[in-house]
């Protein structure tokens, strides 16, 4: 838990001058956690008394445990500013590029051209994003993708799908539980399915008949926050649609 949450779950215990020197010491984190109650006492005008009672009231025994707690969320925020590193996401494009480059996209793009429909479903927003821009690219190689927007559509849909159709299935993890019996039941039907996922054993690709990976990390930006890359996932689109070019061209 953070200070922040601390201080929001015991403000009505707060008066005016916990406020000020809780400001004092959200604005100086750092220099709180070396200096002794007797010195922030003299920072804020206070007594050291005043501090003892704030820190009591946040639900700490005493001043030293109120730093140690200070200390540890300065280490954890450190730790998750190293984390904010270019080298991860550079490594997932590296990785990825060199992954799709000995990929055999052959089976996978006669399917495509073949399908007289295809499906693609994202399994969140940002999923949904890449599945727009996969339909985009492909609109300009004059092949059409239609976006199931959402669970409830693609229950509505499947009913419709036939052997000829292809369903395209965008995922990070492969294992979005609420989609899986839809997939299971696609897959009965004899409709052919191509997973794009996050590199490594999931639920999905196990169901689908095509798999295509793409390394995928993440990084936090604080302590409930963090931020998937998704880049590789447009690289792959791309990839894709210059591989269907390709075929097209050499089966003129």
């Amino acid at each position: 838990m953070r200070l922040e949450d601390l201080i929001n779950r015991n403000y009505s215990k707060l008066n005016e001058n916990d406020i000020y020197i809780l400001k004092y010491i959200l604005n100086n984190k750092e220099k709180c956690s070396c200096i002794s109650i007797n010195e922030l006492a003299k920072h804020c005008n206070v007594s050291r008394t005043t501090i003892l009672r704030l820190v009591q009231k946040l639900g700490f025994d005493g001043f030293s445990e109120f730093k140690v707690f200070i200390k540890w969320q300065l280490e954890k925020n450190r730790k998750i500013n190293d984390n904010i590193t270019l080298d991860e996401f550079y490594k997932d494009l590296y990785k990825t590029i060199k992954l799709l480059k000995d990929t055999d996209f052959s089976s996978i793009i006669k399917l495509i051209d073949e399908s007289e429909k295809i499906f693609i479903y994202g399994t969140g927003t940002a999923q949904n994003i890449i599945a727009q821009d996969l339909k985009r690219v492909f609109l300009i190689a004059e092949k059409y993708f239609h976006i199931i927007e959402g669970y409830t559509e693609l229950n509505i849909i499947i009913p419709s799908l036939t052997p000829k159709d292809l369903l395209i299935v965008i995922s990070l993890s492969g294992n979005t539980q609420n989609i899986l019996e839809c997939i299971n039941e696609i897959s009965l039907r004899n409709i052919p399915i191509i997973s794009i996922t996050r590199f490594g054993n999931n639920k999905l690709s196990t169901i689908a008949n095509h798999n295509l990976y793409l390394y995928i990390s993440s990084f936090n930006i604080t302590e409930n926050k963090k931020i998937e890359n998704f880049s590789p996932y447009f690289i792959l689109n791309d990839v894709l649609v210059r591989e269907y070019i390709k075929y097209k061209q050499n089966n003129i």
